[in-house]
C-alpha cells in the first residue's frame, strides 16, 4: 500500500536528529557525531535529514541457516537507499541451532537485550530485523518490542528440499527417521554418508514445519513482515526482492510513525497463535509467543492456546504435523496468504500491519492454488490445532504435546515410568537390559528444563531403545520437562511446568510409578497417592547450582518457568526505559 501522498517528517522530527543536529550551532556533540560519520566515508546529502535505519544482521559463517543474510542485507539497504532512508548495518548474535550448546534457548533472551539495547542506544530511527533460525525471530521481536521503534522482520527463508537417491527429504524430520533406521538396521553407513550430503542442499532455515518456519510464519501473521515473506525460498530470487521490500517499508514505518507496538497487539497474538495451530507448527512457539507477547504488553498464556485449538483446524500438509510436503510447496501453494485467506472468519481482520492498514487489505486477493497442499476446510489434516495444553498433578502449570505427529493409540495411554535423572544418564542407559523398558512403558526425563538443561534443550524427544527399533517400534509415550525440536515428531510431552529441577512435581516421579495421559481430557497424571508423594517431597534435595558465575548465573536468577515465557524477569516486568540524552 503507497502512502507517498502522507506527510513525512521534517528532519528535526526524526530521533536520529538527536545525535547529528543541523549547523555548528546544533552543540559539540552534534560536531562530533558527523565528523565521525564523515570519517565513516559518508556525505552530509546522503544521511542528515533522512530516517536512519538500523539493519540487524544475524548472519555468520557457522550458521547455515544465515549465512546467506549477508547478501540480503545488501537488498534491505538497496530498499532502504531507494525510499530516502540512510542504511546501517549491525551485525548480533546469531543462534545457530545447529552448532550453539548446550542450546541456542539459553542465549535467546541475550541477543533479546542486544536488539533492545543496540536500538535504543545508537542513532536510528528504525529497524530491519534478519532472522529465521528459531530463537532468533522471537529474540529480535522481543527485543524490537522493548525498544518500541518502527520494525520490520525479514525471514531468512526455508532452504531448498533435500533429495536422496528417489526420495525427497525433510531437514530434521529425516534425519530422525533415518538415525532411528539405522540403529534399527534397516540402513547402513554407506546410506548414511550419503543421506549427510542430501539432507541439507543450500542456506536456509529447516523447510519442514519445525520451529524456524513456525516463528517466521507467526511473524507474518503478526503483521511484521512483507506479506507472503515467511515461506519464499531463501535461495529464491523473490527473497532478494522482499528483503528490498522490507527496506522501503521500514522508511514508510518511520515516517508514518507507526510502531512495532501499533502492529504487535492483542488480536494479532490471538491470530498468530490461530496461525500456529493451523500449520501444525511447531510447540516451541507456545513458549516463544508468550515471551513475545509480555514484551508487548499483551498477556498470553496456556489456555489461549488450548481454546483456540478447540476452534482452527490443521490445513497444511506439511511435515512433520502434516504426510507430504514441504514449504517450498506450501510457498507455491498460495504461501501464508493463501492459508490465511481459508480461515477469515478466525483471524481479527481490521488490525494493522506493516504494509497496510488492515490485514483483511493484505490478505484481498490471496488464493490457494494447491488443495492438498494447503487444505480446504471440510478436508483438513486434522479437525482441531496441532498442540494440546495438558494439566494434571505432573503438569499443575501445564504441559504441551504435538498429537497430530504421534501414533494415535499412544494418547490414551497408562504405563510404568522409566525415568532418567539427566539426558548424559538416558544416553548412557537407554539401551541397558536391566530397565527392561517396552512399548508400553513412559520413558522421564527429568532436569531438562530452563534451569536444569540448562536453557531447556531439545532434549524431549528421547531415543528409542535399540531393541525396540528392530522390532518396528517407532513412538513410545516420553515425558520431561524439555523441548523438542520442531522438526521431530512422536508422544512427547513437553514443557512440564514447574520443572523438576525446581522441585516441580516430576522430580517425585519414580521407575514403576503408574503415568495416564488423556489427550483427548487434556491430562496428564502421576497414578500415585498424595500422601506418597509428600513422603518423597519431603526426602527431595535441590540440585547444585549449574553456574557460579557468569551469564549463566543471571540466567539462573531471572530466567522464567515455560508457562510464562522463559524470559528473564527484569526484562518481562513492565515499566519505561528513557532514550538515552544524545547531547
Amino acid at each position: 500500500m503507497s502512502h507517498a501522498d502522507e506527510r513525512r517528517k521534517r528532519p528535526e522530527e526524526l530521533r536520529s536528529h538527536q545525535w547529528y543536529g543541523s549547523g555548528v550551532a546544533s552543540g559539540l556533540r552534534s560536531f562530533s557525531h558527523r565528523a565521525r560519520t564523515r570519517q565513516l566515508g559518508y556525505l552530509p546529502e546522503e544521511h542528515l535529514g533522512k530516517p536512519v535505519i538500523a539493519i540487524l544482521n544475524t548472519w555468520s559463517d557457522i550458521n547455515p541457516c544465515h549465512v546467506h543474510l549477508r547478501d540480503r542485507a545488501q537488498a534491505v539497504k538497496r530498499g532502504v537507499w531507494q525510499a530516502g532512508g540512510f542504511p546501517l548495518e549491525f551485525p548480533v548474535s546469531t543462534l545457530s541451532e545447529t552448532f550453539q550448546k548446550p542450546t541456542p534457548m539459553l542465549y535467546r533472551n541475550l541477543l533479546a537485550m542486544e536488539t533492545e539495547e543496540l536500538l535504543r542506544s545508537y542513532p536510528v530511527d528504525g529497524a530491519v530485523l534478519m532472522g529465521g533460525c528459531d530463537k532468533s525471530t522471537p529474540a529480535l521481536l522481543m527485543g524490537a518490542a522493548s525498544a518500541g521503534l518502527p520494525a520490520v522482520f525479514v525471514p531468512a527463508g526455508p532452504m531448498l528440499p533435500g533429495h536422496w537417491r528417489n526420495e525427497v527429504l525433510g531437514s530434521g524430520t529425516d534425519m530422525w527417521k533415518y538415525w532411528d533406521d539405522r540403529r534399527a538396521g534397516v540402513i547402513g553407513d554407506c546410506e548414511m554418508q550419503e543421506l549427510e550430503s542430501g539432507l541439507a542442499r543450500s542456506p536456509g532455515h529447516c523447510m519442514t514445519m519445525g520451529t524456524a518456519s513456525t516463528l517466521t510464519a507467526a511473524a507474518e501473521a503478526l503483521g511484521v513482515t512483507v506479506p507472503g515473506a515467511s515461506s519464499i525460498p531463501a535461495v529464491d530470487s523473490g527473497h532478494d526482492r522482499m528483503a528490498a521490500r522490507a527496506g522501503m517499508t521500514i522508511v514508510d514505518l518511520v515516517h508514518r510513525d507507526r510502531r512495532i507496538g501499533d502492529i504487535l497487539t492483542a488480536d494479532a497474538f490471538e491470530d498468530a497463535v490461530t496461525t500456529v495451530l493451523g500449520l501444525g507448527g511447531s510447540t516451541n512457539a507456545v513458549i516463544h509467543l508468550i515471551a513475545m507477547a509480555g514484551r508487548a504488553g499483551v498477556r498470553l498464556t496456556l489456555d489461549d492456546f488450548d481454546r483456540i485449538a478447540r476452534t482452527v483446524p490443521v490445513l497444511a500438509n506439511v511435515r512433520p504435523g502434516g504426510q507430504t510436503y514441504l514449504m517450498e510447496d506450501f510457498h507455491f501453494a498460495g504461501g501464508l496468504p493463501g492459508f490465511l485467506s481459508r480461515i477469515p472468519d478466525l483471524l481479527h481482520l481490521d488490525r494493522p500491519t506493516v504494509c497496510h492498514d488492515t490485514l483483511r487489505e493484505q490478505i484481498a486477493g490471496a488464493q490457494v492454488h494447491d488443495d492438498d497442499v494447503i487444505r480446504p476446510r471440510d478436508n483438513p489434516v486434522a479437525a482441531e490445532g496441532g498442540v494440546a495444553v495438558l494439566r494434571g498433578n505432573l503438569c499443575p502449570d501445564g504441559a504441551v504435546i504435538k498429537h497430530i505427529a504421534a501414533e494415535p493409540h499412544l494418547l490414551k495411554h497408562t504405563g510404568p515410568a522409566v525415568v532418567f535423572d539427566d539426558y548424559k544418564q538416558m544416553q548412557r542407559t537407554i539401551n541397558d537390559p536391566a530397565l527392561n523398558i517396552t512399548a508400553d512403558s513412559v520413558l522421564v526425563l527429568r532436569n531438562a528444563g530452563p534451569k536444569g538443561g540448562p536453557g531447556m534443550p531439545e532434549y524431549g524427544m528421547l531415543p528409542l531403545p535399540d531393541h525396540l527399533l528392530k522390532q518396528g517400534v517407532r513412538d513410545m509415550v516420553r515425558i520431561s520437562d524439555a523441548r523438542m525440536s520442531g522438526t521431530s515428531y512422536g508422544a512427547c510431552v513437553l514443557h512440564i511446568a514447574p520443572e523438576s529441577y525446581v522441585g516441580g512435581p516430576l522430580a517425585l516421579v519414580r521407575t514403576g510409578d503408574p503415568i495416564t495421559l488423556d489427550v483427548e481430557n487434556r491430562t496428564l497424571r502421576l497414578d500415585v497417592d498424595d500422601e506418597e508423594l509428600e513422603r518423597r517431597r519431603a526426602q527431595w534435595t535441590p540440585p547444585p547450582v549449574r553456574y557460579e558465575r557468569g551469564y549463566g548465573a543471571l540466567y539462573n536468577e531471572q530466567i522464567t518457568q515455560a508457562d510464562t515465557g522463559c524470559d528473564f524477569e527484569f526484562l518481562a516486568r513492565p515499566g519505561t526505559v528513557q532514550d538515552p540524552y544524545a547531547g
